[in-house]
C-alpha cells in the first residue's frame, strides 16, 4: 500500500506542478491508464485498498482539472451495501452493523457554468480484484484482473474530456462521475441516480464510456441510446467522419446508463466491443489502442460541442432490446463479436476446454449454421442455441475465409 501511495503522490506531484516558467502539462490518456491499471491497484474490486488509491487518484485529477467536489465527502459519494445471494433481488443499500456488508466509492466532481441543466458523464473505474465473480480466467494460479479496456479507458477518456469541457461549450454544467459497483450490478451508479448530488430533474442526458480502449482496424465504434431521444441519431451521425458506427436504440445495456435511462434521462454509451481478454488477466495496458481512443474523446466532444445550445433534450422510451434474447443452457465457449455487421456470426474469442474449441472452431470464424437453423446475426444464432441442452450434438458450419466448414459439436 505505501508503493501505491508513493506513486500517487509522485504521479499527481508532477502533473501539479506549476510555476512562472512552466504551464499546466495535461496528463494523456496512456498515463492515466497505466496509473489504473498497474498490478499494485491489484485489480480495483470494489471495496479493496486498490479501489480506493483509484478513487485517490481520480479525485486529485478531478481537482487538478478545475472541478470542484460533488460527492458526499468532498469529492467521493461512499455507498455501503450488502452483496446479492440472488441475481434477481434488488440490492440492499441499507445495512445494520454486523451485517457482511461492501463500501464502494464513486468519485463526483463538477464544472459550474451557471446554466439550467447538467450534462451526466460517467465511467466506472472497479474491476474484478484476483478474479471475482465474472472471471472468464480458467487458470488454477491466481491472477491479478487489471481491466485496462475495462474500464481504466473509459476513466482515461472521461478525464481528457474534463479537459476539454473546463474551456468550452458553457451551455450546460457537467457532472463527471467515476463508478464503482459496476461489474457487481450498476451499483455505483444505481445509488447515484437514488441519493444524486444534483437535482436530476436538471439533468439534460448522460454519456457513459465502457470499454473504448481497442478500436479495431476497421474503426468499428458502438453507440447505444440512440433511440432515447429524437436529435441523438442525427448527432451520432453528424459529427462523424472516422468511424463505422453500430447504432443501437436502447437505452439498457450491461453498464451505468441503464441507471440513468430508468430515471427518465437520455443517454449514450460508447463501446468498442469484447475481445478475447474480457475479464481476463490479460486485459493490460500495452493492448489497447491509444490513438483510438484520443479518436473517440474528440468525436464525444464534437457531439456535447453541437449539442450545447439545443437546451433540455426530451426523453424518449425504447424497448428492451435485453428481453427479447431467448433463454439458453448451453454455449459454444466462444466471444461473440457484438460489432459484427455481416451475415452470420462472428468469433472474436475462443475458450479454452468448451465445445468450441474441442469441435476446432477458430477466432474469426463466422458462425452461419448451427444445427437445422440458418445464422444471419446474433440474434438468430441465439435463438439457435437455445433449442440445445447439455449432452446433445449437433452440427456447426461456419465460413472460414473464403471456405466453409463443418465440424460436430458437444455440448
Amino acid at each position: 500500500m505505501k508503493n501505491i501511495i508513493f506513486i500517487l503522490f509522485l504521479t499527481l506531484l508532477v502533473a501539479c506542478k506549476t510555476d512562472s516558467a512552466e504551464t499546466y502539462k495535461a496528463i494523456t490518456i496512456k498515463e492515466d491508464v497505466t496509473f489504473l491499471a498497474d498490478d499494485k491497484l491489484e485489480g480495483r474490486q470494489t471495496g479493496t485498498d486498490g479501489e480506493k488509491a483509484a478513487a485517490d487518484y481520480i479525485a486529485k485529477r478531478f481537482e487538478a482539472l478545475g472541478l470542484s467536489a460533488k460527492g458526499t465527502k468532498g469529492y467521493f459519494q461512499a455507498f455501503t451495501f450488502k452483496p446479492k445471494t440472488d441475481p434477481h433481488q434488488t440490492v440492499n443499500y441499507t445495512v445494520k452493523d454486523g451485517d457482511s456488508t461492501i463500501t464502494g466509492t464513486n468519485v463526483v466532481g463538477y464544472l459550474d457554468n451557471k446554466a439550467a441543466h447538467t450534462i451526466i458523464i460517467g465511467a466506472h473505474y472497479d474491476h474484478l480484484g484476483y478474479g471475482a465473480e465474472g472471471s472468464m480466467y480458467r487458470g488454477k494460479t491466481k491472477k491479478i484482473h487489471n481491466g485496462a479496456d475495462d474500464n481504466a479507458s473509459g476513466v482515461a477518456v472521461l478525464l481528457s474530456l474534463v479537459d476539454k469541457l473546463k474551456t468550452a461549450n458553457k451551455g450546460n454544467n457537467y457532472v463527471f462521475i467515476a463508478f464503482s459497483g459496476e461489474e457487481m450490478g450498476l451499483l455505483g451508479s444505481n445509488y447515484f441516480t437514488k441519493k444524486p448530488s444534483i437535482d436530476l430533474k436538471t439533468a439534460n442526458y448522460m454519456i457513459n464510456m465502457d470499454m473504448v480502449g481497442r478500436l479495431k482496424q476497421d474503426s468499428t465504434l458502438a453507440v447505444y441510446g440512440v433511440g432515447t431521444s429524437p436529435i441523438l441519431k442525427q448527432v451520432v451521425k453528424a459529427n462523424n467522419s472516422k468511424f463505422k458506427i453500430i447504432e443501437k436504440e436502447s437505452g439498457v445495456g450491461p453498464s451505468d446508463h441503464t441507471s440513468f435511462y430508468n430515471s427518465n434521462i437520455p443517454v449514450l454509451h460508447f463501446f468498442t466491443g469484447q475481445h478475447e481478454d474480457y475479464h481476463k488477466p490479460g486485459d493490460d495496458t500495452e493492448k489497447l489502442n491509444y490513438e483510438g481512443m484520443e479518436t473517440i474523446s474528440a468525436y464525444i466532444f464534437d457531439i456535447v460541442s453541437d449539442l450545447d445550445d439545443n437546451g433540455k433534450l426530451p426523453f424518449r422510451k425504447t424497448k428492451n432490446e435485453s428481453e427479447e434474447v431467448p433463454r439458453f443452457k448451453v454455449g459454444l465457449g466462444v466471444i461473440p463479436d457484438y460489432l459484427f455487421d455481416g451475415k452470420g456470426m462472428r468469433i472474436d474469442g475462443v475458450s479454452e476446454e468448451r465445445p468450441a474449441q474441442k469441435a476446432g472452431l477458430q477466432k474469426g470464424d463466422i458462425v452461419i449454421k448451427l444445427g437445422d437453423s440458418l445464422v444471419t446475426d446474433m440474434m438468430s444464432y441465439m435463438r439457435a442455441l437455445s433449442v440445445f441442452d447439455t449432452g446433445d450434438k449437433t452440427k456447426v458450419k461456419v465460413k472460414r475465409g473464403d471456405d466453409e466448414v463443418e465440424a460436430e459439436i458437444e455440448f
